[in-house]
């Protein structure tokens, strides 16, 4: 193999969270100067999932990634090399690749038709600028969908990447807003105590987070 070819899968995975770490800032605040903040974590949440997805293929090996490879032919070197793959070489669709990470990890893609239908919303929103009534949103992909894969593949947490000067509280108080259930890291849970929380009337909900709250490491009273 290329040795430019040899750790494009931890380039891709560091691509992926900042991807990340971006559609976090955009689905869980607000902008009085752009109007669009929706839209684009959409599209960047949806890009975060298909690197980190061929991060975590391009893992077992970097060509795995790719549904069409250059021919010798159009080759100039006497080996398949990094450019030869830029210029002639075609990646996976973000359609065909939860089948390509099942066949060589045995990883299945958490919430398979969110997963979906939030492919269907980006392709929406980035050619028509219709969202339309697709019954998911970014939040709920984030934390359904690329939450448990990158903590099941690295043993990553999805809010531990933000933009926001202040790293998890009024992330995680946004969370808690729409009872999403988030994997808790043991980074954030020093910043619990500083969260003000609307638990709402979900009685279920608040059990759960606290209990990952203690699993994390919190050791203060139930929050």
């Amino acid at each position: 193999m290329h040795p430019e070819l040899n750790n494009v899968h931890e380039h891709m995975r560091e691509l992926g969270v900042a991807a990340l770490a971006h559609a976090n800032w955009h689905a869980n605040y607000h902008s009085w100067e752009n109007d669009k903040w929706y839209e684009l974590s959409v599209l960047q949440a949806a890009h975060a999932a298909e690197i980190l997805i061929k991060a975590r293929i391009a893992q077992e090996h970097p060509l795995l990634i790719f549904d069409k490879i250059p021919r010798s032919t159009q080759v100039e070197s006497g080996s398949l090399d990094f450019q030869a793959l830029v210029q002639n070489a075609k990646t996976i669709q973000y359609s065909d690749l939860p089948e390509r990470l099942w066949a060589t990890t045995g990883i299945k893609i958490p919430n398979l038709e969110l997963y979906k239908s939030f492919g269907a919303l980006r392709n929406s929103i980035q050619h028509f600028a219709v969202p339309g009534s697709f019954g998911c949103g970014t939040i709920d992909f984030i934390y359904k969908v690329i939450d448990p894969f990158i903590n099941e593949c690295w043993n990553l947490f999805a809010v531990d990447y933000n933009e926001d000067h202040e790293a998890y509280t009024y992330l995680i108080e946004n969370l808690v807003r729409n009872k999403a259930k988030f994997l808790v890291s043991p980074e954030c849970v020093s910043s619990l105590s500083f969260v003000t929380y609307e638990w709402d009337d979900d009685i279920a909900y608040r059990k759960e987070m606290n209990k990952r709250f203690r699993a994390a490491g919190y050791e203060g009273n139930d929050l």
